[in-house]
């Protein structure tokens, strides 16, 4: 994966109704943290990471790089979007098109601040790169996750297996 290209970053905080996605911040690395040891928001991730390691590796603000936002609810880091290019993708429907990950604490799920952040995030990317595709891949076994890509107008583009599971691919046309 590599970053979205000509973007100009960090953008301006983007304000929803409820939420603030900004670029990640020293004060963010404890979630950062929380987020990657978490064994139920990696379920359908392949596992979680180990926390000590997360500890000894993480740098001092974790994940600062172009198109990925911290999800923030009243000053605190509830998620991540991960927007890159899918470069090395495996799939070729996917391969060089905008991506779209999403990480939530699961204190957090359950509230729709998933759909309200991907589809802030998504309009930040339609106004940065006009006109992009953007694909979302998800294993079918993660219903909420296969929900929220229809709320967001993600379409099936194929099934397939991978990671020793069946994998989903859908894509969101520019609208």
């Amino acid at each position: 994966m590599e970053d979205l290209g000509p973007v100009v970053w960090p953008p301006e905080p983007i304000r929803t109704e409820r939420l603030v996605l900004r670029e990640p911040e020293p004060r963010d690395r404890a979630a950062f943290i929380e987020l990657l040891a978490s064994p139920e928001v990696h379920t359908y991730l392949g596992g979680p990471r180990p926390r000590d390691e997360l500890e000894r590796e993480l740098p001092g603000v974790p994940e600062q790089w172009p198109g990925s936002f911290v999800v923030d609810l009243d000053g605190a880091m509830i998620g991540q979007i991960l927007l890159r290019r899918a470069t090395g993708h495996s799939r070729p429907a996917a391969a060089g098109k905008a991506d779209l990950g999403y990480l939530f604490l699961p204190r957090a799920w359950g509230s729709g601040y998933a759909t309200e952040a991907c589809a802030a995030a998504l309009g930040w990317l339609d106004r940065a790169l006009p006109g992009e595709a953007v694909v979302l891949t998800t294993q079918t076994a993660n219903v909420g996750s296969m929900r929220l890509a229809a709320k967001l107008g993600f379409t099936e583009v194929e099934r397939f297996e991978a990671w020793g599971a069946e994998q989903w691919l859908g894509m969101r046309s520019h609208l």
